[in-house]
């Protein structure tokens, strides 16, 4: 059986008082409900008409089958939070456009945390088109953000990072307070607010708001190699101990479901389609794994542990914390280039495994943080970030790996060192200090991007940013 971690109290999917019912938003918000409490494996047609309180053949009058739910469920969804980003941004000056937009999303998160649990969280678990769902609205959200910063003043500053990587960190962030269930999250909007203003830059300077890539960086620590397949035994396995035979058909295992998890996804891949792949029997699965989960949740660990390693090693060869943040920038992006089923598996699929795949996640958010500690020692200028928004660093930079990674096969991420060091080091150093210094390391300025908003009024941020 497939191990599922705990969940914590269901959360309130209810409409808002006022709303008559329809029998599709029934099923859709028994949808949401069974998926918040279940997850996605566990969101099946049964706990779903059993939650909105609907019959059988009610539910295939409006859906095809389980999917097809999950997917109207991410959609209707997106189009109520879309409603109320678009009415904050309206409300505001266009040039805090991103500002407004933060403010909108916690504040649907607040007043519908059923919904926006299932949209933010869940919905990563629902395979490539619950994906490709969630990554359009991420991608219109920042499109409207866009926009209106298009028509801010010609003096302002705006956020130089890409709106729709900002959006899907926030999500990534606000997914563990609304599981935990936290009663309020006023002042995480505010500080949210904050975090995005320290990346103010004038318009005409603007270079980081596409994700244009640099020159591909080269580590100081040189990177390991790239992972290759691992070779099949040799005929009569000669003067191999059973340890070692075992040991071949464990990578193996693990080889094969990282390829399936990318051409396939975790929910459409089986053991049988693991052991074939990997050419062993299935027997010698189940003498190394429980299940598919077990499998995968050790490729995850294994996967997360290379990519600590790695960063780690690289960061600790730097002088001083800037340094130290590039180094680890650099042999970061370089590694998940070279290696993109780990890529593939650790930011993209790995939510799709289970609770105890995305509590692994959300745990990794805290190590990743442990490299940010040290610039709370080299801030210039006004207060130094929140808790908060040094996890909207992390989940940021996580954001920009899974978008990557979701677009190619071979994620193109060595050259965006320089994008993951200026989420880093703008917020403790301002934006001005962390580009020149990000321009000595590139070994030239680089030019402004030519797809720019005009220039907007000045955000309210620290001093010195």
């Amino acid at each position: 059986m497939a191990r599922r971690a705990a969940r914590t109290q269901p959360i309130n999917t209810a409409l808002p008082k006022g709303r008559k019912s329809t029998q599709r938003e029934r099923i859709i918000n028994g949808m949401i409900a069974a998926a918040n409490r279940e997850g996605y494996a566990g969101a099946n047609v049964t706990e779903v008409i059993t939650q909105a309180s609907v019959s059988r053949p009610t539910f295939y009058d409006y859906f095809a089958d389980r999917d097809d739910c999950f997917l109207a469920a991410i959609a209707d969804t997106h189009q109520r939070l879309t409603a109320k980003v678009r009415a904050g941004i309206d409300a505001e000056p266009p040039e805090t456009a991103m500002q407004a937009a933060i403010t909108a999303i916690v504040s649907f998160a607040s007043e519908e945390p059923g919904r926006a649990h299932f949209l933010m969280g869940e919905s990563l678990a629902g395979g490539p088109k619950a994906l490709d769902e969630r990554d359009q609205g991420v991608a219109e959200l920042g499109e409207m953000i866009e926009g209106a910063l298009g028509e801010a003043a010609g003096t302002a500053c705006v956020p130089d990072i890409p709106p729709r990587i900002a959006i899907g960190g926030i999500y990534r962030l606000l997914t563990p307070r609304l599981r935990r269930g936290e009663p309020t999250l006023a002042g995480v909007a505010e500080e949210l607010r904050e975090w995005s203003a320290a990346y103010a830059r004038p318009a005409s300077k603007l270079r980081w708001r596409d994700l244009t890539p640099s020159s591909p960086t080269h580590p100081t620590v040189p990177p390991e190699r790239p992972r290759e397949a691992p070779k099949r035994l040799p005929p009569g396995r000669s003067g191999m101990s059973d340890e070692q035979v075992a040991a071949n058909h464990r990578e193996r295992i693990l080889y094969a479901a990282a390829e399936l998890s990318e051409s396939r996804g975790y929910g459409a891949t089986t053991i049988g389609d693991i052991t074939k792949r990997a050419r062993i029997d299935g027997r010698n699965f189940y003498a190394l794994f429980i299940d598919k989960q077990d499998a995968f949740m050790t490729l995850h660990e294994i996967g997360l542990q290379q990519v600590l390693n790695v960063t780690s090693r690289a960061f600790f060869s730097g002088s001083n914390w800037p340094e130290r943040i590039w180094e680890a920038a650099a042999a970061l992006t370089r590694f998940l280039e070279s290696n993109p089923l780990v890529a593939h598996v650790g930011f993209v699929e790995a939510h799709a495994v289970g609770p105890g795949a995305s509590q692994r996640i959300n745990d990794s958010h805290a190590a990743f943080a442990i490299f940010l500690q040290e610039g709370y020692l080299n801030v210039k200028g006004g207060p130094p970030p929140t808790s908060t928004e040094v996890e909207a660093i992390v989940t940021a930079v996580f954001e920009l790996v899974y978008q990557q990674a979701r677009a190619s096969t071979a994620p193109k991420l060595a050259g965006l060192a320089g994008h993951v060091a200026f989420l880093c080091l703008a917020p403790f150093v301002g934006a001005e200090q962390a580009n020149s210094f990000i321009d000595e390391k590139l070994g030239a300025p680089r030019k402004a991007s030519r797809r720019r908003s005009k220039p907007a009024a000045k955000l309210r941020s620290r001093s010195g940013r």
